[in-house]
């Protein structure tokens, strides 16, 4: 079976990085990081538990124009908030399987909007945009963009992964 696929350009490679220091600051982040989303966007994020990743997610939707309230879709597995861009919002954590991610109709939400992983680490998608955040200490988070999002591209599939699958990691 062909897995996501799609011949995007490489996604540009930054060192971007800011500390945080409130969950305000931080949502604040991912309102101008949500302000560039276009349809067809993939955007992973990776941290810790409690590293502020639905925080910054809060701030994405509000960057697309949502002012629908974000939650965690960690039971719900995605949720959809509209705006200028829809955005979904796919937790990845309880994820097990390359099935499961199948089943989430991952290409179909990248051809309606934008797309944001928490757990992203477990999806190998290369020319996605590729966001960290680190709990440092009370309320301060380092952010780091990774990579920031690619050049515009044609909506409708997920970059390849490199074995012609998923792109789902079971390594954690």
């Amino acid at each position: 079976m062909a897995g996501p696929c799609g011949s995007s350009p490489a996604a540009t490679t930054t060192l971007r990085e800011e500390v945080s220091g409130s969950p305000a600051a931080t949502e604040a982040f991912g309102e101008r990081f949500g302000k560039r989303l276009r349809v067809g966007d993939l955007v992973l994020l990776t941290g810790e538990l409690g590293a502020g990743k639905t925080t910054f997610v809060r701030g994405l939707a509000r960057g697309t124009g949502s002012s629908a309230p974000v939650a965690s879709p960690t039971f719900q597995l995605v949720r959809v908030y509209p705006g200028r861009v829809q955005l979904a919002h796919i937790d990845l954590y309880r994820i097990e399987t390359p099935g499961e991610l199948v089943d989430l109709g991952l290409d179909e939400l990248l051809d309606q909007g934008a797309v944001v992983v928490e757990w992203g680490d477990r999806l190998d998608a290369h020319n996605a945009a590729l966001v960290n955040l680190e709990h440092l200490e009370g309320d301060r988070r380092m952010i780091r963009v990774k990579r920031d999002l690619s050049p515009p591209r044609s909506p409708g599939r997920w970059p390849e992964a490199p074995d012609g699958g998923t792109g789902v990691s079971s390594a954690d």
